[in-house]
């Protein structure tokens, strides 16, 4: 089982309101996806841009500064470029360190994506949740910060997974992942003792949702999964305004712009995954402008 998350507010500036917002998102690979298909249906009216950040993945190899570095680039190189109403950060390990840079940097909105600790400590009966994160996320203080804040009374276990987001990669480019290999990441999220047993997992990295299916296949005993991406969505629209035009049908929609930093994007893979159509992707400079 999955629910949703509430998304975390950062401050934001309220873009004006026309009839075909334009929304970059942006994420180190693959995984922001799972937010992007959320965004998409909730507003079916505006041009989307999706970027890939791959030449810098996993971002949990890099140090604080060269992650805050690296986002800035890309995303200022894409910002300047493409000039959008507002950009979704799909990545846990560059929102809880990179946003406060690009705010300063942009006059735009910015939606983040971080731990969903609250709606998951709120949600649990047994008081025992595991966050299923990257080591980057894991280790932020910005993490420790929402632990200490809303997870009074519960008991939580962070889980910092090394392979999991490179197995999602593999798994949707086609490679046989093994359930092994899968349940050998999540398994420590599964804690009992003779009074309880988890019973909420947050999904701490975009990656996570898109091979849902196969988390809960796999899981020891039936959680439930807590899933940010239609919170954000919802953010998203709260800040662009309501659409004022008619769901299009799918031959109708702007394309979406593909872009990555160092290899192309699946066209295919990506349109069947978000249900839209897409662009010839495109790879960006591997040196990108700075802010």
């Amino acid at each position: 089982m999955a629910i949703a998350a509430a998304v975390e507010r950062f401050a934001v500036v309220s873009p004006a309101l026309h009839r075909e917002p334009s929304v970059l998102v942006f994420d180190s690979g693959l995984g922001g996806l799972s937010v992007f298909r959320e965004v998409a249906r909730a507003r079916p009216d505006a041009r989307f841009s999706y970027v890939a950040d791959d030449a810098g993945f996993p971002y949990g190899a890099l140090s604080d500064q060269e992650l805050i570095r690296r986002v800035g680039e890309v995303v200022g190189t894409l910002v300047h470029r493409l000039h959008p109403d507002l950009v979704v950060i799909a990545c846990n390990t560059a929102s809880t360190l990179a946003l406060p840079s690009l705010r300063a940097h942009h006059a735009i909105p910015f939606v983040g994506t971080v731990p969903a600790v609250k709606p998951a400590c709120a949600a649990s009966v047994s008081r025992k949740v595991s966050i299923l994160a990257t080591p980057g996320t894991v280790r932020r203080d910005y993490t420790a910060g929402l632990i200490r804040e809303f997870a009074s009374g519960c008991d939580v276990t962070l889980v910092p997974s090394v392979r999991l987001a490179g197995l999602v990669e593999a798994v949707l480019a086609g490679d046989a992942v093994s359930d092994g290999a899968i349940l050998d990441e999540i398994g420590p999220c599964f804690v009992a003792d003779a009074a309880s047993r988890t019973d909420t997992v947050v999904l701490a990295c975009t990656h996570y949702p898109l091979i849902l299916d196969r988390l809960e296949a796999l899981s020891p005993w039936p959680v439930a999964f807590v899933d940010p991406a239609p919170a954000i969505a919802r953010r998203v629209t709260s800040l662009l305004g309501p659409d004022l035009e008619p769901s299009a049908p799918l031959a109708t929609m702007t394309p979406v712009r593909l872009f990555s930093t160092r290899a192309a994007l699946d066209a295919a893979l990506i349109s069947a995954l978000i249900g839209r159509p897409v662009e010839t992707p495109e790879v960006l400079d591997t040196a990108p402008a700075a802010l």
